[in-house]
């Protein structure tokens, strides 16, 4: 979701599918918007092909992806990292390293099963808040984009629901 608020703000129209992944290149931007179509926890592929393709390196890739361990609509950026149990992290640690900077977007941690909460639909009382949270989330990104990383840790690590 936050990608695609990213993509709806640079008027991206023309995604292509290639390397497991919808990727859209922004050259005004020099930036490549990139969803993978691959399972999660097979995200390091994707992130490789395309990183190398654009010869970008690991601490020019932001890696935005949802956290457990991270109340619902808490949002945290740092510059590197471990995977935190966290599989897609994991598969792109083992194929870029760990230099990365992340966000990390919360949705709380379920009672009981994980797969279903992270694949199911978010709560009515998390839907009325979801856009403000996914709003932050691409402001925070394009920040990092713009002014870079310090500037989008203290936007993101600051903001509050």
């Amino acid at each position: 979701m936050v990608v695609d608020e990213l993509a709806r703000r640079f008027g991206a129209t023309s995604w292509k599918t290639k390397d497991s992944a919808k990727q859209f290149f922004d050259s005004s931007r020099r930036v490549v918007l990139v969803e993978p179509t691959s399972f999660m926890n097979l995200s390091g592929t994707p992130v490789r092909l395309i990183s190398s393709w654009y010869r970008t390196p690991p601490e020019d890739v932001l890696v935005v992806v949802d956290d457990m361990d991270l109340p619902f609509g808490s949002l945290r950026m740092r510059p590197f990292g471990g995977h935190g149990g966290h599989n897609g992290l994991r598969s792109i640690i083992a194929t870029i390293g760990e230099r990365f900077p992340r966000l990390r977007f919360g949705v709380g941690r379920p009672q009981f099963d994980t797969i279903d909460h992270v694949l199911s639909p978010f709560s009515a009382e998390e839907s009325r808040s979801l856009d403000a949270v996914v709003e932050a989330a691409a402001e925070g990104s394009q920040l990092w984009l713009e002014s870079g990383l310090e500037r989008a840790m203290q936007f993101v690590n600051n903001w509050k629901l």
